[in-house]
């Protein structure tokens, strides 16, 4: 009898790191998949990635709404209290011998609690890693951590930090980054085509811009973003082609998208507005830093820009503290909410061949791209002794020895 695997989605980043391990799944003769879609998926105002999902080929088995509804911060609670209730009713017809959640998100650690509390085996992925950059991501990672009870980390530092949580060795599988799976794969869009879809020439260089907020900071959203897209906007007048996405569904992210739209009200030359690339696009434009010809940065404070930039040897602009502690290959610029630093940063990225030669030997901290087929495999050959997966065990002794010791 075939294994029920879940695997929960809740905004479409996310999606685009599980499709990898999706398309695993789905081609193992052993594993059946269930598809669970929520958050931001089923959102237009942050791009309604359902349809990529579809035209994927993918069945989606459940929608769970989960609405955050506003940039207060008393709506995520609210949104992790209606996307537990609607989870928990998805998992309860689903029945799923082992439920797959990503990373960090509010809608993931709804997705961890109701599952955990209703005695299905969770696999949790991306989890020891650290952003200590002010958003909540790190103390949801570490609490889905404890909750769950099979870890796929995406580097070796990883999987270190969660034995040193206490976890038992034989729930930790050092897996890889699943994006890296899809990029030595060459599932990235044709050169050509993203020519002509976004009006690209190789006589200009791209920047490639997503900024979120800082969920501690959301209040701070629209001040953090004006230097960055002033000083876009200064390096679009000079020729250089930018390419503005969509923040995440965060606390803060109407605030981002309303300063956006204003700022487009009139747009910019060179500037362009897209909700969401997808990740065929998004991946494609930054390969093209692979070709001498083309000269592309990576500029915002997205996870992308810092884990899924090194394969490419594309250089990164990192702005403000969002990805503070991450780990990091040397294509990355640090800049401050500064509209000055932020031009220089990214016309150092762009034009200083020194810099860019850095780049291009940059070592990939994440994995070789087997990461989608290690994590399938475990999900079958795990032994679905449930007393021994949920009864979880903490390996610290906490014992006293010459100060604190196991």
């Amino acid at each position: 009898m075939s294994r029920r695997i879940a695997v929960f989605t809740g905004n479409r980043a996310e999606y685009g790191l599980l499709f990898p391990i999706l398309k695993s799944i789905k081609n193992h003769p052993e594993l059946d998949l269930q598809l669970v879609v929520a958050g931001a998926h089923l959102d237009p105002n942050f791009g309604q990635s359902m349809s990529e999902i579809l035209s994927d080929g993918f069945k989606v088995d459940a929608e769970a709404q989960i609405d955050l509804g506003s940039d207060e911060a008393i709506a995520t609670p609210r949104a992790i209290a209606t996307g537990i209730l609607s989870i928990s009713n998805i998992l309860q017809e689903l029945n799923p011998d082992i439920f797959v959640v990503y990373a960090d998100r509010f809608e993931g650690f709804a997705a961890i609690i109701a599952a955990s509390q209703m005695n299905i085996p969770v696999a949790h992925i991306e989890g020891g890693d650290i952003t200590e950059g002010g958003a909540l991501d790190d103390s949801v990672r570490h609490a889905m951590t404890k909750l769950a009870h099979i870890h796929f980390t995406t580097n070796q530092q990883a999987s270190n930090r969660l034995l040193a949580m206490g976890e038992e060795d034989w729930r930790v599988h050092t897996a890889g980054f699943p994006a890296i799976d899809m990029i030595l794969n060459g599932e990235v869009e044709d050169p050509q085509v993203l020519e002509k879809k976004y009006n690209l020439d190789q006589s200009r260089p791209v920047i490639l811009f997503t900024q979120h907020s800082i969920t501690t900071e959301y209040e701070e959203a629209e001040k953090q973003l004006g230097p960055s897209l002033r000083a876009l906007e200064k390096l679009a007048n000079e020729g250089i082609d930018v390419i503005v996405t969509f923040p995440n569904n965060d606390v803060g992210g109407f605030t981002i998208t309303e300063y956006i739209e204003r700022f487009f009200t009139n747009t910019p030359t060179n500037m362009m507005l897209h909700k969401s690339l997808g990740r065929y696009n998004y991946h494609g434009i930054l390969a093209l830093s692979k070709h001498p010809s083309w000269r592309v940065v990576c500029a915002g404070n997205s996870s992308s820009g810092i884990k899924e930039t090194p394969i490419f040897g594309c250089p990164t602009v990192n702005i403000g503290s969002r990805q503070q502690g991450r780990l990091r290959g040397d294509n990355v610029i640090d800049a401050n909410y500064d509209e000055g630093e932020i031009y220089q940063a990214i016309h150092k990225a762009l034009f200083d061949e020194s810099f860019r030669e850095q780049c291009r030997n940059t070592e990939n901290p994440y994995g070789g791209g087997e990461a989608g087929k290690t994590i399938a495999e475990a999900l079958f050959t795990i032994p679905l002794d449930r007393k021994r997966l949920l009864r979880k065990k903490m390996t610290l002794k906490g014992e006293a020895n010459d100060g604190w010791y196991q």
